[in-house]
Formats: C-alpha cells, sequence, structure tokens
C-alpha cells in the first residue's frame, strides 16, 4: 500500500503485513469502531482533568491550578512524545495523557475566561461547542469524501502544520529573550493576530482528515489492537490543538470589542 512505501527495506510492506498478522492472531485487529469508543473514553477523561482544574479555581486554590498546568504541559509531552515512539504503549499512556491535557485545558480556559470573560460571556462553552462543531463537520466532509485526503493534500496539511510549529516555536524563543511579539498575544484584537488564528484554526481542523484517514486505513490494513489507542490518542491531539486555537480566536475577538 502507499502508506508504507518507503525506500528503507525495515519499513517494507511486506514486512509490515507479516507483523500486522502475527499481531492479529494474538491480540485481535484494530476496528474504526473500537478506535471511536476509545477516544470516547479519552474525552471522559480530558473533561474529567479540565472540571478538577476549574473547580480548583472556584474553591480558591489557584496555586495547585498552576502547579497542575505546569504538570499537564510536561507530562503530556513526555506522553505524547513515549506514545509517538512506542505505539503499543498507548493503551497505557494515552489516558494519562487525557487527564494532564485535561488539567492544561482547564487551567487555560480559566485564565482566559477571567481575563475576556466581562466582554465575551460564555467564551468558554462557545469554544467547545464550536470545537466539537467542525469536529463534527470534518468528520462529515470526509465520510461522504467531499474532503479527500489524498497524497498531495497530505503533503500541504504537514507542511503547514510543521510551519505553524515552527513559527510557534520562534515566538516562545523570542519571548524567553524578552521581544514580545504583540499580534501574537491572546488579548491583541488586531486584524493580523486574527488572521493568524483563522489561518492555524482551520489547518487544526484539517487535519482532523488525517486523523480520520490514519484511522480508517489502519482498520482495512488489519492493524493490532493497541492501534485503536493510538488512533484514539491521535484524533484527540489534534482536538486538544482545534480547541486551544478556537479560545484564542475568540479571546482576540473579545479584546477587539469596544
Amino acid at each position: 500500500m502507499a502508506l508504507f512505501q518507503s525506500s528503507n527495506p525495515t519499513l517494507s510492506e511486506k514486512i509490515f503485513n507479516n507483523t500486522a498478522t502475527r499481531n492479529a492472531q494474538l491480540q485481535g485487529v484494530m476496528s474504526v469502531r473500537g478506535a471511536i469508543n476509545k477516544f470516547g473514553f479519552l474525552m471522559l477523561m480530558v473533561i474529567g482533568g479540565a472540571a478538577y482544574t476549574w473547580h480548583l479555581f472556584e474553591t480558591q486554590n489557584p496555586s495547585l491550578m498552576y502547579t497542575l498546568l505546569l504538570v499537564g504541559v510536561f507530562g503530556g509531552l513526555i506522553c505524547a512524545l513515549a506514545i509517538t515512539f512506542k505505539p503499543n504503549w498507548a493503551g497505557y499512556l494515552a489516558p494519562a495523557y487525557g487527564i494532564l491535557e485535561g488539567f492544561v485545558l482547564g487551567a487555560l480556559s480559566v485564565v482566559i475566561n477571567e481575563t475576556v470573560g466581562k466582554k465575551y460571556p460564555g467564551i468558554v462553552m462557545q469554544a467547545v461547542g464550536l470545537t466539537f462543531g467542525v469536529a463534527i463537520a470534518m468528520f462529515l466532509l470526509y465520510n461522504f469524501r467531499i474532503i479527500k485526503a489524498t497524497e498531495k493534500f497530505k503533503s500541504v496539511i504537514v507542511a503547514a502544520t510543521l510551519g505553524i510549529a515552527i513559527f510557534y516555536g520562534i515566538t516562545m524563543l523570542l519571548r524567553l529573550f524578552g521581544v514580545q511579539l504583540e499580534f501574537m498575544s491572546i488579548t491583541n484584537g488586531g486584524l493580523l493576530g486574527i488572521g493568524i488564528s483563522l489561518f492555524v484554526v482551520a489547518i487544526a481542523a484539517l487535519n482532523l482528515i488525517l486523523d480520520f484517514d490514519m484511522i480508517e486505513k489502519g482498520a482495512e490494513m488489519g492493524a493490532p489492537k493497541y492501534m485503536e489507542w493510538y488512533g484514539a490518542f491521535g484524533l484527540l491531539v489534534t482536538i486538544v490543538w482545534l480547541y486551544i486555537e478556537i479560545l484564542k480566536l475568540l479571546s482576540r475577538f473579545a479584546s477587539n470589542r469596544n
């Protein structure tokens, strides 16, 4: 299959198929339904973690909330890297990743709500609704093949995503040296900042097409059962990114209000 075409002999389709067959005989094969069910479970982990950090703020314990924010950022990064290099660990680490990301999203939501909530009441719930609305729309566009995950499409989205990651990395590096790009602030409602946010939200949304395609192709190829967790993890990573970008976009709209 084209997915596994490579000049590296260790990544040949024959070797992958043999490995997939052996693993399938031992533990079963991946299914789309299984991946979606596991994604639902991971979402419950995220909601639980987010609700807990929000509760900490409501009960006047912001110091612990910020501590969990840092734990979530670094712990989530470690889990994500481990799962990326060891997909068979996803069943153990993906739920932990979900909880850690919940800590991050809950704390960030509190901070943004406190910052712009008076200008934009209900900003967090609107961000949640828009995130799931966009995710459902992308699923329908993919399911009815209105948007097809062609090799060219994948190349463009991967390149755009990498470009965004590099841009964010440069921005963070400049911030360490005391250089602040004002248009990147979530409280800056300028057209440039809003335009960048709209572009990033669009790329994050289109990454969902790649996630759906990965899950479907994995099931078609008879990937090992643990890849359901890996597929669910990949989908969750994109959903978390999409939510953060939508929240930032709405906060910029709020800052642009008189």
